[in-house]
This record gives C-alpha cells, sequence and structure tokens, in this order.
C-alpha cells in the first residue's frame, strides 16, 4: 500500500462516532473533540480515500454510498478490536462476557425470560444487558453494535437498510385467553362466539396481528378491538382484569394460565407465531447467541420444556 493510500485508523474511528452520532456536534461531544478538529480529521480521510463519505441531510450527516462501505467496515475493524482486548485479558474469569439483548416489544418476556436463561449458566461469567424496543429501533443498536442479538417475531425487512441476517428461532400455534369468567361466556358457540366479544391486540404493524385480522376475516368474524399494545406484559394485564381476550402463542400458554390466572378458550389455527434472533453476522459465533439458539431449538420442537 502506498503512503497516499495508508489508513488512519484513528481517522476512521472519527468517521465511525460521526455516522453512529449523526451530527458533528454530536460526535464532538462524544470525542471531547472540537467540531472543527473533527471536520479537519474528516476532511483528511476523504483525501487519502479520494471519496466523499459523508454529505448533509436536513440537521444530520449521512453516509453517501461510499461512506456506507466504509462504515461497515469501519464495524467489522472495531468489532474485532474489542474482542482482541476480551480475548487478551487476563484470566477466564477476570472479564465477563458481554451479551446484549434487544427485546421487541411484542414478544412475551415470558418466552425472553425462557430463551435467554441457558445463556447465564455457560461455566463462566456473563454480564446481560436487556433492552426493549421496537424491531426498528432495536435493528438499529444492532448496527452500530450496541447490541449483540435482536429477539423479534419477524425478520428485519430490507428497506431498513441494515446488513443483518434472520436466524429462526421456530414457530408456535396461537390460542385465545382470557379471564375465566369471559372465557365460561364465550366457550359454547366458539368461534362464532368471537363476533362483537372483546379482543386486545398487539399492534397492526406486528407479524402476529396480521395473520390475525386474516384469521377472522376468513372466520368471517368482526370482533370488538378494545385496545391495542406494543408492549406484551400489558396486553396481559388487561386481559387478567377482565377487559378482553388476547392471542398468547401455545408455547407460553401453560405459563399463562400458572401466573395469570388466565384460561383457554380455543384455538386460532392455523396461525402461527414466528420468532427469530437477529444478528449482524450469518455465523453465529457469541457463545451466549448460539445458546440461546440451541434452546429454541429445544423449546419449540417440547412446548412444555
Amino acid at each position: 500500500m502506498s503512503p497516499a493510500k495508508r489508513l488512519n485508523y484513528q481517522h476512521l474511528y472519527y468517521f465511525w462516532t460521526v455516522v453512529r452520532a449523526g451530527s458533528l456536534t454530536k460526535a464532538a461531544g462524544e470525542l471531547n473533540l472540537s467540531v472543527p478538529a473533527v471536520s479537519a480529521q474528516l476532511r483528511t480521510l476523504e483525501t487519502r480515500l479520494g471519496e466523499k463519505l459523508l454529505v448533509k441531510a436536513g440537521r444530520r450527516l449521512v453516509p453517501t454510498d461510499t461512506g456506507r462501505t466504509a462504515f461497515r467496515y469501519a464495524e467489522d475493524i472495531f468489532r474485532l478490536g474489542r474482542e482482541l482486548l476480551e480475548a487478551l485479558a487476563p484470566g477466564p474469569s477476570a472479564r465477563p462476557l458481554r451479551l446484549a439483548i434487544g427485546i421487541d416489544d411484542v414478544v412475551p418476556k415470558e418466552l425472553a425470560q425462557r430463551l435467554i436463561a441457558p445463556a447465564l449458566v455457560l461455566g463462566r461469567r456473563v454480564h446481560l444487558a436487556c433492552h426493549e424496543g421496537t424491531l426498528e429501533r432495536l435493528t438499529a443498536g444492532l448496527a452500530v453494535q450496541d447490541l449483540d442479538v435482536v429477539l423479534s417475531d419477524a425478520p428485519v425487512p430490507a428497506g431498513l437498510g441494515i446488513r443483518a441476517h434472520n436466524h429462526r428461532l421456530g414457530g408456535s400455534s396461537v390460542s385465545w385467553m382470557g379471564s375465566r369468567a369471559l372465557v365460561k361466556r364465550l366457550q359454547a358457540r366458539f368461534p362464532a362466539s368471537l363476533a362483537g366479544a372483546p379482543v386486545l391486540l398487539p399492534t397492526e404493524d406486528t407479524a402476529i396481528r396480521r395473520a390475525l385480522d386474516q384469521w377472522f376475516e376468513r372466520q368471517n368474524l368482526r370482533p370488538l378491538v378494545i385496545g391495542e399494545f406494543e408492549d406484551y406484559a400489558l396486553l396481559r394485564e388487561f386481559a387478567r382484569a377482565g377487559n378482553g381476550l388476547i392471542p398468547v402463542p401455545d408455547v407460553i400458554g401453560g405459563q399463562f394460565r400458572d401466573t395469570s390466572e388466565l384460561a383457554v378458550l380455543g384455538s386460532a389455527r392455523p396461525v402461527e407465531a414466528e420468532f427469530f434472533a437477529v444478528t449482524l453476522r450469518r455465523e453465529i459465533d457469541h457463545p451466549a447467541v448460539a445458546a440461546i439458539c440451541q434452546r429454541a431449538s429445544a423449546l419449540f420442537a417440547r412446548p412444555d420444556a
């Protein structure tokens, strides 16, 4: 490599930070540098590479096509640097294994806990950080490596522009559950009894909601939608209070019966709730993420496991 093309990794780090922050001002604050100093380093990097890396889009700085390519390589470079430091840390127990998980709001917390639990008993210390939110927000965290994996009910759509890999964990049939009093009132003529019956549903932007809407159409049913929820835990609490029926993946139906005092009304077959582990890399090389995937194989093969 000629001297003119030799890469200065400090300049690359400044560029990577600016893309993550979205502005020179925020990046300068993170780097404890002045805005002119960061701007000068970016210009030097662009001169060395012979390409424009960033352009203004409103108040934000966004990468050009070349900038996006550079950013993807920068992600890999700095991820490997972090892994190198962890690998060289003195003693196997001196530094806990970091596991940052994003959990899509629509994924039931009971299921998330059962999937994650094996990652905490790997024979070495694990530092777990769980973050909840929408799939779009969580995949943004995944893209900048703030997260190691995202648990979701749907694969990441191509339109988000994130280079991610969707690993299907499994699928589960779905049943309608509600308070015992409500189920007793509706069970005689199910599923016809759902016409006009109160239901509590996930929001319309979720995969399970779209499948349920199609199920209602096939059954020629129009229930009374009392509420729509992004968070499954809140959905369950309203069901416990007797406000309506909720769709529950059968893989955790037993837990809902035991801990939430809910009863099963009937099945929503052929509706299936699917779940995915989303990672940046096709190969799952994080031992804790691998443990989650192995647990999923057993859990969805035997829902009562």
